[in-house]
């Protein structure tokens, strides 16, 4: 796997308008609690106060801002039927757009990438919002 990374790493290394993350062994749940943990710490520490934590200041915890900033999806593709984030970017997937395909990972393609894109641009992103 990390000679693949390398060689997608080199075979890319010009490229500068998308990141491509790898989420190998990533837990959505593990994440959420690890940055409870960091921010408990914090606390008894009397380096932070309870009232001072706020969303950013959590999402700043999360093992996926450590390092670079990783923006959350606007577009999350599940793929092989299944109906679940399967412990995926929980945190950061709260207002993502969710796409259904009963396509399998490794057939998923070019076709069926516009479809969900297609998807996507017809829909009213309001981002926790009602209609006004």
């Amino acid at each position: 796997m990390r000679r693949t990374a390398r060689d997608a790493e080199e075979a890319t290394r010009d490229n500068s308008q998308l990141d491509l993350t790898l989420a190998i062994s990533y837990s959505g749940r593990r994440d959420i609690v690890q940055a409870c943990r960091s921010l408990a710490q914090k606390v008894r520490g009397e380096l932070l106060r309870p009232e001072d934590i706020d969303e950013s200041l959590f999402a700043g915890e999360l093992e996926t801002s450590r390092g670079s900033e990783l923006p959350c999806p606007d577009l999350l593709i599940r793929t092989s039927g299944e109906l679940r984030l399967s412990n995926f970017l929980l945190w950061q997937s709260a207002y993502s757009e969710l796409f259904f395909t009963d396509t399998l990972w490794p057939d998923f393609g070019e076709a069926d990438y516009l479809e969900a894109l297609c998807s996507f641009q017809s829909r009213d992103r309001r981002f926790g919002r009602r209609n006004s």
